[in-house]
C-alpha cells in the first residue's frame, strides 16, 4: 500500500492529466444551442469581422456565438461598409445548421465549428444597424485594429501582431503549409516569450506583465497556444518548485476542465505535444544556439509528425531544414520589424519589401521541394507512436524508425475492390481501385465564372484540392488512369489541377475532336511527358477490363461521352458521363446489359438521358445520380427519378460521397452524409 501511495504521488500530474482528458471525452457531446434552430431574424453584438472578395462573415454574440454570412450585391456597398466590433445589428434571412464533410477524411467543417461551440451558421439577406458601439474596450481595440488598414504590409502586421490571418491569400498560405512554417504565421508561445522577454528588460514587475498579456489576449482573442504560454507564465510566478514539465501538465488540465472541447482542436493538441516534448528532451539541449535549434526542429517535427499526418496526410521532407533557416529570420528580424512597424507606421514599406522577398523565395522554395503522402493512421497508433518517442532508449528509436515506415505503406496495399462517387457539386467525379491500381472518371470542375475582379478571391479554390487530400488518406499515391468522359468543365474542369499537384500516369479522352479545355490540358500533359490516348475500346489493369462503350462520333460533347462497363467480382458497374438518349440507343443496339448493379446515372439525372426504355433493358438494382445541392438546373429531373423507382438510388447533394466495397464477394455500401 505504500508502495502504491508512492507511485500515485510521483506520477499525480501525469494521473491530473489522464483524468481531465477523460473529463473531457464523457462532455464532450453535452453542448447544445439554446436557439430553436428556425429564426428568420438575429439580434446581436458584432465580435468579428472579415471580408474576403464579396462575402462579409461575422461572428455575432446573441443567445450564444453564430457566424453570420452575407454577399456584397456590389463594390460601392462594400466600400460603404460602416460596421465595427460590439456594434448591435439585426440581420434578416435564414439560419442552417454547418455541414460535414461529404468527402471522407477531409475538414469537418461542422466538429470544427462545434470545437467553438459554434453550432448555427446565418446565411444574411439584409444587415442593419441597431446601435454603434459605445463600449471602451470594443473603442480601443476598433482603433487598434484601424490602425494597419492603410499599410503596404497590413496582412502580415495583422497575422503576426493581432492574430487575424486571413488578409493572407489562399495561394500564399498554402505554400508556407507546404513547407511546414505555417505556425510563425499564428501567434504562439514564442510571441508570448519575446514579449515576455521585452518587458522583463524594461524591469516592468510580474503583476504589470500578467495584466498586460491579459490585454493582449483579450485584444486578439482566445488563441489556445497564447493561453497555453500566458497560463503557464501566471503558474510559475505562483507556483515555486516545480519542474517546467509538471507546470505543463497542470495548466492543460485545468484548461480541458475549463472547456473539454479544446481536447478536439488541433491547436491545443500541437501547442502542448510539442511544448512537452521540448521539456522532456531538454537534457539534450546546451548553449549553442544553432544546435538547439536544429534539436529542436527535429522533436518539433517527430512530436507533431502523428497529428500533420491525419490533417494533411502528407509531410515535407525538408520541413526541418526550412525552419532552421526561417525561425532565425522570422525571430531576429521579421517579427521584432513587425512591432516596430505597428507602432512606428515608417518602417512600413521595409517590412513590405522584406515580407515580398520572404514570399518570393517561399514560393521558389516549394517548386523543388516535395512531400511524401501518408494514408490517415488509426487512434492506437499515436499511443504506440508516443510512447515509443517518449522514451529516452535508442533502441527504441530503431522501432519508432520502423513504425514511421509502416505509416508510410499503412493502406497502400488493397485487400478488396472500392469503388467511390465522390461529392464534387454539380459535376462529376468516380475513383475506382482495383488491386491496387487506381482510376479516375472525370475530376469536376467549378462552373462559376467571375468577371468583377473584385469578386474573384472567393472563388480562388480548387474542387480538387479535397479529392486529393481523400486519395491520400486512403493510401493512393498517384492515379494511374485518369479517364475523361468528355471535354465539359463540370467533368474534367480540375484537371489540369489535378495532372499539377498529383501524380497521374496516363489520360484517356473520349472520340471525337479535342475541344479548347482539352487542348489546354494536352499542353500541360506535353510538357510533363505524361501519355495520353483518346477514343479506346478497352482497358486491361491487372486482368480486370474497363469497356469503353461509345466509340462512335457525334457533333457534340455529351454524346461523345465516353461510357464505360466494368464487371469485378461478379458485380456490373456502368458509367455514363453525359450520355444523351441518342448514345443509349445506341449502346442498346450493341451490346446485351442486363441487369446492371450499379449504374452513374448520365447527366446528372438531365431529362436528356436515362431514358425509360434504356433504364428498362440495363435494370440497375442501385443508381448513382452526381449533382450539386440546389443547382440551377433543376437536375434530377423528376421524369428520370419515376424511370429509376425500380433502383435505390443515392444522391450526391443527399448522401455526400458514396463508397461501394466488394469484400468476400459482397457488396457493401457507405456513403458520407453533408
Amino acid at each position: 500500500m505504500k508502495k502504491l501511495k508512492i507511485v500515485l504521488l510521483q506520477n499525480r500530474y501525469t494521473i491530473l492529466v489522464l483524468l481531465s482528458v477523460l473529463f473531457a471525452f464523457i462532455f464532450y457531446g453535452s453542448y447544445h444551442s439554446k436557439l430553436k434552430g428556425n429564426e428568420k431574424e438575429i439580434i446581436g453584438y458584432i465580435r468579428k469581422i472579415t471580408i474576403d472578395g464579396d462575402k462579409l462573415s461575422l461572428i455575432i454574440k446573441t443567445k450564444e456565438n453564430m457566424i453570420v454570412n452575407y454577399y456584397f450585391k456590389s463594390e460601392k456597398e462594400k466600400d460603404n461598409l460602416d460596421l465595427e466590433l460590439n456594434d448591435e445589428v439585426k440581420v434578416s434571412g435564414s439560419i442552417k445548421e454547418p455541414n460535414n464533410n461529404t468527402v471522407l477524411n477531409t475538414f469537418n467543417y461542422r466538429d470544427y465549428l462545434y470545437s467553438k461551440k459554434i453550432f448555427y451558421i446565418f446565411n444574411a439577406k439584409k444587415i442593419g444597424l441597431i446601435n454603434k458601439n459605445n463600449n471602451i474596450y470594443y473603442s480601443i481595440k476598433n482603433h487598434i485594429f484601424s490602425k494597419t488598414n492603410n499599410l503596404l504590409s497590413k496582412e502580415y502586421i495583422n497575422a503576426f501582431i493581432l492574430g487575424d490571418k486571413t488578409d493572407i491569400s489562399s495561394s500564399e498560405y498554402e505554400i508556407y503549409k507546404n513547407l511546414g512554417i505555417i505556425h510563425i504565421f499564428s501567434i504562439s508561445g514564442m510571441h508570448i516569450s519575446f514579449i515576455i522577454l521585452i518587458l522583463k528588460r524594461i524591469k516592468t514587475n510580474n503583476i504589470i506583465t500578467i495584466l498586460f498579456l491579459i490585454f493582449y489576449l483579450l485584444l486578439i482573442g482566445p488563441q489556445v497556444s497564447v493561453i497555453r504560454s500566458i497560463f503557464m507564465f501566471i503558474l510559475s510566478v505562483f507556483i515555486n518548485n516545480i519542474k517546467k514539465i509538471d507546470l505543463l501538465k497542470i495548466c492543460f488540465s485545468i484548461m480541458l476542465i475549463i472547456n473539454p472541447l479544446y481536447l478536439y482542436d488541433i491547436g491545443f493538441i500541437f501547442t502542448f505535444i510539442i511544448t512537452y516534448g521540448i521539456y522532456y528532451f531538454k537534457d539534450i539541449l546546451n548553449k549553442n544556439y544553432l544546435l538547439n535549434l536544429i534539436i529542436i526542429s527535429i522533436i518539433t517535427f517527430l512530436c507533431s509528425l502523428p497529428i500533420v499526418i491525419n490533417t494533411n496526410y502528407s509531410v515535407n521532407v525538408l520541413s526541418i531544414l526550412i525552419n532552421i533557416i526561417y525561425i532565425p529570420i522570422f525571430t531576429f528580424v521579421i517579427f521584432p520589424l513587425s512591432i516596430i512597424t505597428f507602432f512606428v507606421p515608417v518602417f512600413d514599406s521595409v517590412l513590405a519589401n522584406i515580407m515580398n522577398i520572404f514570399k518570393n523565395i517561399s514560393f521558389i522554395i516549394n517548386e523543388y521541394t516535395s512531400t511524401i503522402s501518408f494514408s490517415k493512421i488509426p487512434v492506437y497508433f499515436y499511443i504506440i507512436y508516443y510512447a515509443l518517442l517518449f522514451n529516452k532508449n535508442i533502441r527504441v528509436k530503431i522501432i519508432l524508425i520502423i513504425l514511421i515506415i509502416f505509416f508510410y505503406f499503412y493502406n497502400y496495399y488493397l485487400f478488396n475492390s472500392y469503388i467511390y462517387y465522390l461529392d464534387v457539386g454539380q459535376g462529376d467525379s468516380s475513383l475506382i481501385r482495383i488491386n491496387n491500381k487506381n482510376v479516375l472518371i472525370d475530376t469536376g470542375g467549378k462552373t462559376e465564372y467571375v468577371k468583377e475582379e473584385w469578386q474573384k478571391k472567393k472563388h480562388n479554390y480548387n474542387l480538387i484540392d479535397n479529392s486529393i487530400l481523400f486519395f491520400k488518406s486512403i493510401g493512393i499515391k498517384k492515379i494511374d488512369y485518369l479517364i475523361l468522359t468528355h471535354g465539359d468543365y463540370d467533368h474534367m474542369g480540375e484537371a489540369i489541377n489535378l495532372v499539377n499537384n498529383f501524380k497521374v500516369d496516363k489520360v484517356i479522352f473520349n472520340c471525337g475532336e479535342y475541344n479548347d479545355l482539352e487542348k489546354e490540358l494536352i499542353k500541360v500533359l506535353d510538357k510533363k511527358r505524361i501519355k495520353y490516348y483518346s477514343c479506346i475500346k478497352e482497358l486491361n489493369i491487372d486482368n480486370n477490363k474497363l469497356y469503353f462503350l461509345q466509340t462512335k462520333e457525334y457533333d457534340n460533347e455529351n454524346d461523345n461521352s465516353n461510357v464505360i462497363y466494368i464487371e469485378q467480382n461478379g458485380y456490373k458497374f456502368m458509367f455514363m458521363g453525359d450520355a444523351s438518349v441518342t448514345t443509349e440507343k445506341e449502346i442498346m443496339n450493341k451490346y446485351n446489359l442486363p441487369n446492371i448493379d450499379v449504374l452513374k446515372v448520365g447527366h446528372h439525372g438531365s431529362k436528356t438521358s436515362s431514358g425509360k426504355e434504356f433504364i428498362n433493358e440495363i435494370n440497375p438494382k442501385y443508381s448513382i445520380i452526381s449533382v450539386g445541392k440546389n443547382n440551377r438546373y433543376g437536375h434530377p429531373n423528376k421524369e428520370v427519378l419515376d424511370n429509376l423507382n425500380n433502383s435505390k438510388i443515392y444522391r450526391t447533394d443527399e448522401n455526400g460521397s458514396i463508397m461501394f466495397k466488394i469484400k468476400n464477394n459482397k457488396l457493401r455500401i457507405d456513403y458520407c452524409e453533408p
